[in-house]
């Protein structure tokens, strides 16, 4: 029999490093690796000329590219390039949002299954969505089925809603057993050898809130955070971290920031954009067993880590409420090791990769068993109200306090 041919589909590939290329990779290897599935990848270069090349068991072909425009590669041969791997395919797999490949898929004619695995609405290039829109609504009536990470991405985009009949549920798969819950070696180095460790990871950019975090700082006492990563505001954050318990500790290796992950006291994603869709990072923090401070974004951030059950979520862009979680943490280990277990079972349960690839390869090869929107995937979709609950409710009541929980208007206790 002949093995099912898949066509993977995104800007970019290994060794680049984000978040979407991270999903492209983990699948490729897993599809690659099956006797049943032959899998192609084409993606482009940031810049520079093109090459083909065999990497993780599959042909990757980076088509030559002039630069970067509004976060997409430039690349005259992309159309040309993806016609021919378009007919030799039997499934298009394309990860959006990438313009370009949308109107390739168009172009090409092919009469392939396609699959289109929705990552983000097209947020900082809107002065081209009057252009944009009619190719992706057309995309979107094509696509054979739709592919999103959490209810939040669907329930949040602009687009979505509409083909909510095509929509699957599939989650960013994650391997529990590589994160260990103790560091191998010790990363974080706090002044005060008593102090809670507060860790953040991820670029110094402007949809991160790592400034809010910063700020929040100079209302906990009795912690210290440590800030991994490298960007565009590393200075200006750097001046206003000055005087405060706050470490800037470069841009991490994985397994450094493994380590940074398993060493600290608590996780915070202070994101305050959509940009950021569902924070992979959190997952890994879950994984080793860290509670987890997010914000109720629209999109997958809160679906991830559940407010109340894993962590605590607060309104986005607010520094007092950022600095009454990290409080209320710092001052409750029982807590942060509830929530810290509850989180690593989470990871467990719900992304292992053991559960989540064969649901793909089913979706790929055209079994849509795997269920509707909100349908066969009811552990992830019923969180929705939960995950967007903290407003104007309750905060967790902490284990050390002897009475009911106290009013609070940015976090919610769970239940109430």
């Amino acid at each position: 029999m002949r093995k099912l041919r898949i066509l993977e589909v995104n800007k970019l590939y290994a060794p680049h490093i984000g978040g979407i290329e991270t999903v492209v990779r983990q699948r490729t290897q897993y599809l690659a690796a099956r006797p049943d599935t032959e899998v192609h990848v084409l993606v482009c270069q940031p810049r520079g000329p093109g090459e083909r090349a065999l990497l993780d068991g599959a042909e990757v072909q980076r088509c030559a590219s002039l630069g970067m425009f509004s976060s997409c590669p430039v690349a005259p041969g992309f159309l040309r390039a993806f016609r021919k791997e378009a007919a030799w395919a039997d499934v298009i797999d394309l990860h959006m949002p990438f313009p370009p490949a949308d109107l390739a898929c168009l172009l090409s004619g092919s009469g392939r299954r396609v699959v289109l695995n929705w990552h983000s609405d097209v947020l900082r290039q809107r002065m081209l969505l009057p252009l944009y829109e009619p190719i992706l609504h057309r995309l979107l009536r094509r696509a054979d089925v739709i592919l999103a990470a959490t209810p939040g991405h669907v329930e949040s985009s602009s687009y979505l809603p509409e083909f909510r009949e095509k929509c699957r549920l599939l989650p960013y798969p994650l391997d529990v057993q590589a994160y260990p819950d103790k560091p191998g070696r010790t990363v974080l180095h706090p002044h005060n050898p008593d102090s809670v460790k507060v860790l953040f990871a991820g670029r110094l950019v402007y949809y991160k809130g790592a400034e809010y975090l910063i700020e929040a700082m100079r209302r906990t006492d009795g912690c210290e955070l440590f800030l991994c990563g490298t960007g565009p505001l590393e200075d200006r954050l750097r001046k206003a971290a000055e005087g405060l318990p706050v470490q800037f500790l470069g841009a991490p290796d994985s397994e450094t920031l493994k380590d940074a992950l398993a060493g600290c006291d608590i996780f915070v994603l202070p994101s305050v954009q959509r940009t950021e869709a569902f924070g992979i990072v959190q997952q890994e923090a879950m994984a080793c067993g860290k509670p987890v401070i997010n914000t109720a974004l629209p999109g997958g951030v809160p679906y991830v880590s559940i407010h109340g059950e894993t962590g605590l979520t607060v309104t986005p862009g607010d520094a007092p409420a950022l600095a009454e979680a990290i409080r209320l943490l710092a001052g409750d280990p029982a807590m942060r090791r509830r929530f810290g277990e509850n989180g690593r079972r989470r990871v467990w349960e719900l992304y292992a990769p053991e559960r989540i690839f064969p649901a793909l390869w089913e979706i790929l090869r055209g079994d849509n068993a795997y269920g509707h929107f909100g349908h066969r995937c009811s552990r992830l979709s019923g969180t929705a109200a939960r995950a967007a609950a903290y407003r104007g409710g309750r905060v967790p009541h902490s284990s050390n306090s002897a009475g009911g929980a106290s009013s609070h208007g940015r976090l919610r206790r769970q239940g109430a």
